[in-house]
């Protein structure tokens, strides 16, 4: 009698396509709860603990893994793992879209100016700032991780422009200056590890509400530090919703960080997102424009019109300056 043998060059190409289904399978498995767990805190309006609030920062950039991940599962023919990417996708599409409010005052303008607002570095793009400022011509100026040496520069070179200051001297990261054409008062400012002034200018008769804005990064550690400091800067923003305010500076943190849109939520509105500028890429200036996350930020209040903002790249400094034209008009 014969027996009937399997084909082994069969079973080997069954066993072979098994694993590749499987492989394909865990792969998208695993991008997707990377990918889930960001997003689950983006959506309970939580900046989670570490990885996520790094993560965060770079939220638009995980459209990426979740592409990935649905290739895997159409290879895999895996569709309620499809119907898990899209679903993924949606809410990445969603979250992407500009946060704050916007809009253009009313009533006549009543003044114009020019803010710059750069990190450079530990002082080390002090020089390139100093080129910039006399070619750009900002009427107000904010500086962070201005040390002892970049801050005796700017006395030095841009006194004679710029003959108001509010600082808080310090070194490596620790010192951040506010340089103005328009007389200054001298405001407690926001406590931080790292200086955070503030001053009331007055812009042509005028009173502007200016602060300094550089709280910790996110690292590991500090996480909870950051979120601390980040929610003194939205105390100081809610403290006074009627005098014009300018927020300026390296806030460590993007739109799809809850704790900086605590800040937003406050009433001011980030200058980028009024000229059509948001998630323009500020850091690490290695590979922006094309890859980066927008942490450096210009925020007004309902009160101004952003009419230009423009990213500049010093060199010596891992973040891009930027540089906003805004107009002044009456309070409501």
């Amino acid at each position: 009698m014969d027996t009937a043998t399997a084909d082994p060059s069969t079973t080997g190409y069954e066993t072979g396509r098994t694993g590749r289904r499987r492989f394909r399978t865990w792969s998208a498995a695993l991008l997707f709860a990377g990918v889930s767990v960001v997003v689950g805190c983006r959506t309970a309006d939580t900046d989670g603990i570490t990885p996520v609030p790094q993560l965060l920062a770079f939220l638009p950039w995980l459209l990426v893994p979740t592409a990935a991940g649905l290739l895997f599962t159409v290879l895999a023919r895996w569709w309620t793992g499809a119907v898990w990417g899209v679903a993924l996708l949606g809410l990445l599409a969603w979250f992407i879209e500009p946060y704050g409010k916007t809009g253009d005052p009313s009533g006549p303008p009543v003044a114009e100016l020019r803010v710059l607002t750069s990190n450079v570095e530990f002082g080390r793009a002090t020089d390139a700032l100093i080129d910039a400022v006399r070619r750009e011509k900002p009427d107000l100026v904010f500086v962070q991780e201005c040390e002892y040496t970049c801050d005796a520069a700017l006395k030095r070179e841009l006194t004679d422009a710029y003959p108001h200051r509010q600082a808080v001297e310090g070194g490596g990261s620790e010192g951040s200056v506010i340089l103005s054409r328009f007389p200054l008062r001298a405001t407690d400012g926001v406590p931080g590890t790292m200086g955070m002034p503030g001053a009331v200018a007055d812009v042509d008769g005028h009173p502007v509400r200016l602060q300094l804005a550089h709280p910790m990064p996110p690292l590991p550690d500090r996480v909870g530090l950051w979120q601390r400091e980040l929610g003194r800067l939205r105390d100081a923003a809610a403290a006074d919703r009627d005098t014009p305010t300018v927020f300026a500076g390296d806030f460590n943190a993007s739109q799809d960080h809850a704790a900086f849109r605590r800040i937003l939520d406050t009433g001011l509105r980030d200058a980028s997102r009024l000229t059509g500028a948001d998630r323009t890429p500020t850091w690490p200036t290695r590979t922006t424009p094309a890859f980066g996350a927008q942490i450096d930020h210009i925020l007004v209040s309902k009160t101004f019109k952003a009419t230009r903002t423009r990213f500049l790249t010093l060199g010596d400094t891992d973040h891009r300056a930027l540089l906003t034209d805004l107009t002044l008009h009456p309070a409501r």
